[in-house]
């Protein structure tokens, strides 16, 4: 497997020359985490065998938002706490995508505008879920902001999943979507949801001050798709979500001054190959870092951290108990102690790393010379 933090340091030299300009104290921190995680450069820790009182130091991981081999277990919480709020209901995934010509304006504002996609998708599908008959009340929704394609090209846009349900505090009553006779459970009109989508973007941006681009399409996209019970959709949100835009094991080749990685085609569903030069496919993967203290990942309605409550009083009225699949989780890899194979125990964290051994140099005297 080829490390990313190999990578970084074969071509950060040339990256740094080509796209110094465009880098801000972020990127250069993304960039720093990565190169050092799990190397004797982190900070470390020491793991102690309860059987034979062997100890080692360990280097801890970066734990960045953007390393592939990082935060696995924050994943999995993050996916647990989701599967834990699932409501008797048909799931579907809707994604509302921001037209290529904000992209620049989405690059030099990204706090504003990336916050405004998130609360302007939600702002659209809780209208429709009021003014919809079957529904007239507040849905929940788990949002989720992507700022790549497959390509890793910068694409900012926003995944939602949300079950065809919602509650009227008014009238304390919990409605759901009726099964059509041919076609299923039907949610949304996706071209109506870009179109009020569209609005609420444009007026949003202006009312920020933010000057909009001179020429923009009339018509937006969004999708609306159903997911069943969810559990699929909110898995493939979970692993891009606090694991990068890249797995290590999709960088296939490293040589001659390029990168080639592989990814899989959304239409044709085949896997396909790209190749770039190392220091623009550091530019790919470095283009994504998240402004500092941005949440990507937000959850809204009576799906909120705040509606604990209303979901476990939701379960026992409708007589549903979640059923988090233990096939979705696996276990954190313990460490092995190379004495005896016992799994070893962290005893301590955060510890500085070792300086590098200096070799002293010899003092001649002048009487010697």
């Amino acid at each position: 497997m080829i490390r990313l933090s190999s990578i970084i340091e074969t071509f950060e030299a040339d990256f740094l020359a080509l796209y110094q300009h465009k880098l801000s104290s972020d990127h250069y921190q993304t960039l720093a985490a990565m190169q050092r995680c799990r190397t004797e450069a982190s900070p470390m820790m020491r793991v102690e065998c309860p059987e034979c009182d062997h100890h080692k130091l360990v280097p801890h991981s970066c734990g960045h938002r953007l390393c592939p081999h990082c935060q696995h277990h924050e994943s999995q919480q993050w996916l647990e706490r989701q599967l834990k709020k699932q409501v008797p209901a048909e799931y579907f995934l809707l994604t509302f995508t921001l037209p290529a010509e904000f992209r620049p304006l989405a690059w030099a504002h990204q706090s504003i505008v990336y916050d405004l996609l998130m609360r302007c998708c939600w702002e659209t599908v809780h209208t429709f879920s009021r003014n919809d008959k079957q529904l007239q009340g507040t849905p929940g929704a788990i949002a989720v902001l992507h700022t790549n394609t497959r390509q890793l090209d910068y694409h900012p846009h926003v995944h939602l999943v949300m079950p065809a349900g919602a509650v009227d505090g008014k009238r304390k009553k919990w409605r759901t979507k009726r099964r059509g006779k041919a076609k299923g459970i039907y949610l949304f009109n996706h071209k109506a949801l870009a179109k009020v989508f569209r609005a609420k973007m444009l007026a949003g941006i202006e009312a920020a001050g933010l000057t909009l681009p001179d020429r923009y399409p009339k018509e937006w996209v969004a999708d609306c798709k159903s997911v069943g019970t969810g559990e699929k959709a909110l898995v493939y949100l979970g692993r891009y979500l606090y694991r990068g835009v890249i797995r290590e094991k999709d960088i296939v080749a490293c040589k001659d001054g390029q990168v080639s990685f592989r990814y899989r085609n959304g239409k044709s569903g085949k896997m396909e190959r790209r190749t770039v030069s190392g220091a623009h496919f550091l530019w790919l993967i470095v283009q994504h870092t998240l402004p500092k203290g941005f949440r990507r990942a937000r959850n809204f309605g009576f799906l909120h951290p705040n509606c604990k409550r209303l979901i476990a009083l939701l379960h026992v009225v409708l007589k549903f108990v979640p059923d988090p699949s233990a096939a979705w989780f696996k276990e954190r890899a313990p460490v092995l102690c190379s004495c005896c194979g016992a799994v070893m125990v962290i005893v301590q964290t955060r510890l500085r790393p070792a300086p590098p051994e200096v070799v002293p140099v010899p003092i001649v005297s002048r009487e010697s010379r």
